[in-house]
Formats: C-alpha cells, structure tokens, sequence
C-alpha cells in the first residue's frame, strides 16, 4: 500500500488534534485525575455511537479487549510522565520512539514490506521528533523513563489495533468500540481509589474532560481508518508530527520556551513526510 494524499492530510489533522489535547491535560493541576477523567470522558462520547454501527467480527474483540488493557498502562505512564517533566520534553520521547518500535515489528505482525523511502522517511521524523525533546525543557531521567515506558506501550497497542480494525470487518465498527472501551479500565480504576477527588475534579474540570476527550477521540480514530488505507508503521510515524505541534503549543501556551531550537527539528520531520510520499 502506498500513502494517498486525503490519508496525509486526514492523519496531519489527526497529528495536530492529538497535541492539543496533551497540551490540556498537561496543563491541568493533577495529570492522574485529568487522564482518568479525559479517559470516562471519551467512553461517555463513543456510547452513542454505539448504536450506530454493526458490531465487530468475533476474531477483533480480543484485539479490542487487548488494547483496553494495554490502555491501563498508557495512560498510567502518560500521566506520570507528565509529572515529573514538561510536555516538551516527555512528549517527544514517547511520541518518537515508539514508531520505531512499530516499524521493525510490523513486518512480522502485518507482512508489510517498506520501502527504502519509507523507511528513509520514518527515521527522519523520528530522529525531528526526538531532537524535540532533547532541546526541549523540563528534562529529567524519571520523565525521559516514564516517557520511555510509554512509547513501549504507544508500540505494543498500535500493534494490536492495527491488526483488529483490519480485522473488524469495517474501520467505523472498531474505532467506535475501540474508543468506548479504551479508556474505561483506567477511569474506573482512578474512580475505586480516589472517587472523591475525582467527583470533585470532574465538577470544575469537565468542560475541558470532554474538550480533551473529543480531540482524543477523533486523533485516534482518523489513525486507525488511516491504518486500513496504508502501512501501520507509516501511519505510525506520520502521525507522530503531532510533536511539531506539541512544541509550539508548549513552547506558546505553557511557557516553556526555545522556541527557535525546537523549530529548527520541523525540517527533519517535513523532510520525512516528503520521502513517505516517494
């Protein structure tokens, strides 16, 4: 499969949704409550849609029950990593590394063969992506750790939803359960230890909960489609441009400055995008 332009363009879009709401959570006053409650937030969106759509084939659910558990650790590790560092610096880590992860195991897992612009391409956006997170502020081992932890799992979930929406017997049957059940485990977790505060939390904070949890939604959900249209490990590291935005808006929106060092990182990663379209 090669890489269309509508499918660029849509996981471009998709790239840029997902920054926006790590920038969110980041900047809220507890990243566990803020990841709990984005997480129920985005099952409670997905629940309509339920009824809209056929459900998936028997042999997608255990990819889906997979994913829902391998969500437990993301966004576990996602909110931790975020507490001991700045999105600038956590977010390049664990967005750039995992696509490498996805690219030398999805030949084993999907039995794609890229080619040498591809591969070209994705170690190009990876390396901008990761040079992101070198200049950027905050840095620390237990933020680069948890971080490193995160991509891991960024890997090994992308891995799995990229075989059972292939699987699923139509993209919309498993993006609207995949995003219904991908957070529930963890929300309902966070809600058992600590249901006071996150009632409490959820009172002042759900506007931005649903804020976060419908640009969430849509990110993964034009990933997944774009899964069915071309390589895993393309989409997975096209999407991770989502980086470029993270600076801007951490850089812009949280203060935490260098601007000018992080720019200099877009190059690489534009230079990637145009050796994907090859």
């Amino acid at each position: 499969m090669d890489l269309p332009l509508p499918v660029l363009l849509a996981v471009l879009g998709a790239a840029a949704a997902h920054a926006a709401w790590n920038a969110l959570l980041k900047s809220g006053t507890d990243p566990l409550l803020d990841a709990a409650l984005l997480a129920l937030a985005a099952s409670a969106l997905a629940a309509p849609a339920l009824a809209l759509v056929e459900p998936p084939r028997p042999e997608a659910w255990p990819n889906l029950l997979a994913s829902a558990s391998i969500h437990v650790g993301y966004y576990a590790t996602l909110s931790f990593a975020y507490r001991a560092g700045d999105l600038a610096h956590a977010y390049p880590i664990m967005r750039g590394t995992a696509p490498l992860f996805v690219a030398f195991f999805s030949a084993a897992a999907f039995g794609e063969t890229l080619a040498p612009a591809a591969w070209s391409g994705i170690a190009l956006i990876c390396a901008g992506v990761l040079s992101l997170g070198l200049c950027g502020g905050g840095a620390n081992r237990r933020a680069s750790a948890w971080a490193l932890a995160n991509a891991a799992i960024i890997a090994a979930y992308t891995l799995v939803d990229g075989a059972g929406v292939r699987a699923a017997g139509g993209a919309e049957r498993y993006v609207v359960w995949q995003l219904f059940l991908m957070g529930l485990p963890f929300g309902l977790a966070v809600l058992a230890l600590r249901g006071r505060a996150l009632a409490r939390h959820a009172a002042r904070y759900w506007p931005r909960a649903l804020a976060g949890a419908a640009l969430s939604g849509a990110a993964y959900g034009v990933s997944l489609w774009a899964m069915t249209r071309a390589p895993v490990a393309v989409i997975a590291a096209l999407r991770e441009t989502s980086v470029i935005f993270g600076a801007l808006l951490g850089a812009w929106l949280l203060g935490e400055g260098r601007l000018r060092a992080r720019l200099a990182s877009a190059v690489a990663v534009f230079a990637g995008l145009v050796a994907l379209r090859l």
